[in-house]
């Protein structure tokens, strides 16, 4: 993964002999969060509407939130933002389409 926070606990779990609750304590961290409603979201490679198109989220998804990181702006439904967020390795949502609760960054930045 590419959050460090996540990086650090595996590591530490792993030094320690628990690998198992490592990935244990990595999975409780991560949350889901709702697409705005009635929205078919596009997936990119990058934080960017000029990177590829991955895929394309179904209508009532959910999703979790890695890291965070600042990319093109664009306007949803939940405002104008230039947050980015990586839902997998290579996978990243606008946070405008996202209901975080929240108007900027709730999860730690990307490290590439």
């Amino acid at each position: 993964m590419s959050v460090d926070g996540v990086e650090k606990v595996e590591r530490s779990g792993v030094e320690g002999g628990g690998v198992a609750e490592a990935v244990t304590m990595a999975a409780a961290a991560v949350s889901y969060y709702s697409v705005a409603p009635g929205v078919r979201l596009n997936v990119r490679s990058g934080p960017g509407t000029g990177y590829s198109l991955v895929r394309v989220l179904p209508e009532g998804a959910r999703i979790p939130i890695f890291c965070q990181t600042p990319g093109t702006n664009v306007t949803g439904p939940y405002g104008s933002s230039n947050i980015w967020d990586n839902i997998d390795d290579g996978q990243f949502v606008s946070d405008a389409y996202v209901q975080t609760g929240s108007d900027g960054y709730i999860r730690p930045r990307c490290s590439f």
